[in-house]
């Protein structure tokens, strides 16, 4: 099963894995061996916490190497003249005339707190294919929202 990521977010994504097996797994193994230095290992908790600590290591490095193999970069839709994937889009609320500005981008990149939504939100699926001046109603659990695409890009 592919997913759209931007080219940012694949690269981001190989650099979080390479830390991982490199670094991280260093790390792990070192902790694993300073406590089997401590001796009895059926009692020994910094031990076991290191074991364990591995364990959700290597759940990740298997995760994020999946998410490797089925990452497609998606060409980001950066003309300016439409709301796209991969497009930075500054907006205003029309009912309070708050400002928010969102980058679209892959589901599994996304990070809202910091701006970047999910293409398969409610407010990018919305918003996409959408000019500058356009009104779109974007359904919420608050209710529905008026947004006025203000301008396109960073």
């Amino acid at each position: 099963m592919s997913e759209q990521i931007t080219a940012q977010g694949l690269q981001e994504l190989r650099a979080e894995l390479a830390r991982l097996e490199g670094e991280g797994r260093r790390q792990i193994a070192a902790r694993i061996q300073a406590a089997r230095e401590l001796g009895d290992l059926s009692e020994n908790a910094e031990y076991h916490v290191a074991k364990e600590d591995q364990a959700h290591l290597e759940t990740r490095i298997a995760r994020l190497a999946e998410r490797l193999r089925n990452a497609v970069v998606a060409d980001a839709d950066t003309s300016g003249d439409r709301v796209g994937f991969g497009a930075t889009v500054h907006v205003v609320d029309v009912a309070t005339g708050r400002e928010a500005a969102y980058t679209i981008v892959g589901a599994t990149e996304a990070e809202p707190s910091t701006g970047r939504i999910s293409a398969g939100s409610p407010v990018a699926r919305a918003l996409i294919g959408h000019a500058r001046g356009d009104v779109v109603t974007v359904e919420t659990p608050g209710g529905k929202r008026k947004l006025r695409v203000e301008r396109l890009g960073g």
